[in-house]
């Protein structure tokens, strides 16, 4: 890897002024305030001001709101909704590194995030046990390297974005000296929350790593997309990132099939791809985002129905002890 100067970003600037008090929001948004209203403490809202300029004032049901906006039924049990709904905790052999599929092995860099959305099947996961250090991170290569059926690396978290241009570059220098990894692949929900994370000296970082890179980024609803996003897509796909696209099936957010081809037709506007569309994975504190299986399939049916093949994600569910992604029968019942 090249040498490349780090200096303080202005998006890690606008990182620590990100919004964690509901009424804060509440406010900025020019909502009443609801007598009663849900702030916890484990997972507390967290937004920059970057991502709420994107939501319409005034409108309490906004999409992009209610992915951030903690609500009562959180705390509310719900039978089959688990911490661990994919059972992570039996695929981690050590510390930072969680490996469920034969050829992939992913690391969590970081457990923190630009934003806490509500849905998110990690918020219970044990980051305290799993923050690699330097050491960790020769531990982790030296697992990898050691085992030759890994051919690609997800780096993942929390979102790996979220960690400065200084420590990313060791990643994925470290990464870059393993032989029998092919490809690194990012996940990263960041670029839609914070485009100009995407600033140069990360640009930079990846135009000289010898591998394959792919970032797939977790974007849910058509209004998550600007200007800006679609200049920074442009810049990554310029210096040969290829960019995919992975959506959860969200009630209230995006369970219309309207809403989903707005979706993949402004993604593919700015040079990304649909790639997957998941079932909600059943973790604690997010039933009231989940809908019938049946229902997702008579929305898939409809997606395919109005869209290209190229612009239909596949339709996944993540299921404990599987190891792959697995197609959701949509043939169920017809």
């Amino acid at each position: 890897m090249n040498d490349i100067f780090f200096n303080q970003s202005n998006w890690q600037k606008e990182l620590s002024n990100a919004v964690s008090d509901v009424a804060s929001l509440y406010e900025l948004l020019e909502l009443p305030l609801p007598s009663e209203f849900h702030a916890p403490t484990k997972f507390p809202l967290r937004v920059p001001h970057a991502f709420i300029q994107k939501m319409k004032k005034g409108d309490p049901s906004d999409p992009l709101l209610r992915q951030i906006l903690p609500d009562i039924a959180e705390s509310l049990p719900v039978a089959g909704y688990t911490a661990d709904p994919l059972d992570e905790n039996t695929h981690n052999p050590i510390k930072g590194l969680l490996h469920k599929y034969q050829s992939r092995a992913l690391i969590t860099v970081t457990g923190a995030c630009a934003v806490h959305c509500r849905y998110c099947f990690r918020q219970h996961f044990d980051y305290g046990a799993n923050l690699p250090n330097t050491q960790d991170i020769r531990q982790i290569c030296h697992y990898i390297a050691n085992d030759k059926n890994i051919n690609e690396v997800l780096l993942s978290g929390g979102d790996p974005l979220n960690i400065n241009n200084r420590r990313f570059n060791e990643w994925i220098g470290a990464l870059s000296d393993i032989d029998n990894i092919k490809t690194i692949r990012i996940h990263t929900r960041l670029p839609a929350i914070l485009p100009n994370r995407i600033d140069d000296e990360f640009i930079d970082i990846l135009a000289n790593c010898p591998k394959n890179i792919v970032m797939v980024l977790h974007i849910n609803h058509a209004n998550e997309i600007d200007n800006t996003l679609a200049q920074k897509c442009q810049t990554l796909k310029k210096h040969g990132v290829v960019l995919l696209n992975q959506s959860v099936l969200l009630k209230g957010v995006n369970d219309n099939v309207e809403i989903l081809c707005q979706l993949s037709h402004a993604l593919f506007d700015i040079g990304v791809l649909p790639y997957y569309l998941h079932i909600l994975d059943k973790v604690a504190g997010s039933a009231h985002f989940d809908l019938p299986i049946d229902r997702a399939i008579q929305i898939y049916w409809q997606l395919l129905e109005k869209l290209s093949g190229y612009l239909v994600p596949k339709l996944v569910q993540e299921v404990a002890g599987k190891p792959y992604k697995v197609p959701i029968d949509i043939y169920k019942n017809c």
